[in-house]
């Protein structure tokens, strides 16, 4: 797409302001609440520790972004630069396997929250709502969506203030208990979540008419309201214990209103999930139909949601983190590193600094690393990537 016609700074903004508003963000936040033991959770703890890690996986969303705007190639197609072709294949299609998983969770949280604040309405028939009007929302397209989201994104605005009002005044029932709140394993989860985009934001400011700027504003609107996101789940969390957002929702008196917040948060995030596939799928294969392939995965998604349990969410984020977290790494100080020369360069070297990476995280989470998995896991490819390339030169 030509620089001239492509995406607004506005239209940019909305895409991430609606990848934000989001139940799987306050979901996350309501099981740092529930680690945290409720209402004895240290709350300037778990700020602190939510904002820096989304202050981790911000920056990286902007530097990825960057690259995907200054080629003006999808997500996945600036993969093969630093991992080669047969590389980024392989981590396209690991990305389509996290965006199917991603759609349904997604589906599958939407309509849960659905079906508590309607009762008539089964969790089966939510599901296919939810996917009927992602698919829609896919075929709709990009400029299409932007336009309905401004309209959909100014009422979930107003509805997310009104929710936050209510959450957050004392008179809200709070749940007993204490416990002492690590600041590493929240970390952990908030830079989880904008790191699980990484594999996505090319796809989105690639066609930005403004490609220095576009990925700035998507990174800092995503983080600003991802952190807001965060702040209400650990809200639901601490003053409801063992109970969900939609009954969160009911005692706020906003029944209606929730259904809105409920059904389009899910739809404009999961759009993004099924729109990215079919990016990623059409990198591997150019002549694979982008929207169809997104709709086969939305389709693929509702059945999953409907048919599957989604009780290893947060093992799933981890995984996520495992995988993306060191190709980023690897991606941007490569990129940095090569000066934008369009050579591929030390693709074995990246190819191993990545799997490093992915090694590190998973033995760091495992041994209870006191700095957390990620930062290790980043640290190691980086290193390998840049001493490859630094000798290299020399």
């Amino acid at each position: 797409m030509n620089a001239g016609r492509g995406t607004s700074i506005f239209q940019n903004g909305l895409v991430w302001f609606g990848a934000a508003v989001s139940i799987a963000e306050i979901q996350t936040g309501i099981d740092i609440a529930a680690g945290g033991g409720g209402s004895g959770i240290d709350v300037a703890t778990a700020a602190w520790a939510i904002i820096a890690g989304h202050l981790l996986g911000g920056l990286l969303l902007f530097a990825v972004g960057c690259i995907g705007a200054r080629l003006r190639a999808s997500a996945m197609d600036c993969v093969k630069l630093p991992f080669g072709r047969a590389g980024a294949g392989l981590l396209a299609a690991l990305n389509i396997v996290q965006l199917l998983g991603w759609t349904a969770v997604m589906i599958a949280q939407g309509a849960e929250a659905a079906s508590a604040l309607v009762p008539r309405l089964a969790f089966p028939a939510a599901s296919a709502i939810i996917g009927v009007l992602v698919a829609a929302w896919v075929f709709i397209g990009l400029g299409g969506v932007s336009r309905i989201n401004a309209v959909a994104m100014a009422l979930l605005f107003i509805l997310t203030l009104y929710l936050t009002f209510n959450l957050f005044t004392p008179d809200v029932k709070a749940a007993a208990g204490e416990s002492a709140t690590s600041f590493w394993p929240i970390f952990e989860l908030s830079a989880a979540m904008p790191l699980s985009w990484l594999p996505l934001v090319a796809d989105y400011t690639k066609d930005a008419r403004r490609p220095r700027l576009a990925p700035a504003v998507s990174a800092a609107v995503y983080t600003l309201v991802s952190c807001w996101m965060f702040a209400i789940g650990v809200s639901v969390g601490r003053h409801f214990a063992g109970e969900g957002f939609a009954q969160a929702i009911l005692a706020c008196g906003a029944g209606a209103a929730g259904i809105f917040v409920v059904v389009f948060s899910t739809v404009t995030t999961t759009f993004l999930d099924a729109y990215s596939a079919g990016e990623s799928a059409r990198s591997i294969h150019a002549k694979v139909p982008p929207k169809l392939f997104a709709v086969a995965v939305t389709a693929a998604g509702t059945l999953v949601a409907i048919f599957v349990g989604m009780d290893r969410y947060l093992d799933f984020l981890y995984l996520i983190a495992s995988v993306f977290a060191p190709m980023a790494a690897v991606q941007v100080v490569d990129w940095g590193l090569r000066a934008g020369a369009r050579s591929t360069g030390q693709v074995a070297i990246n190819f191993i600094a990545w799997l490093v990476g992915l090694a590190v995280y998973h033995v760091a989470l495992a041994k209870g690393c006191p700095v957390g998995a990620t930062l290790p896991s980043m640290i190691s490819a980086a290193a390998i990537t840049a001493l490859a390339r630094l000798t290299t030169k020399h």
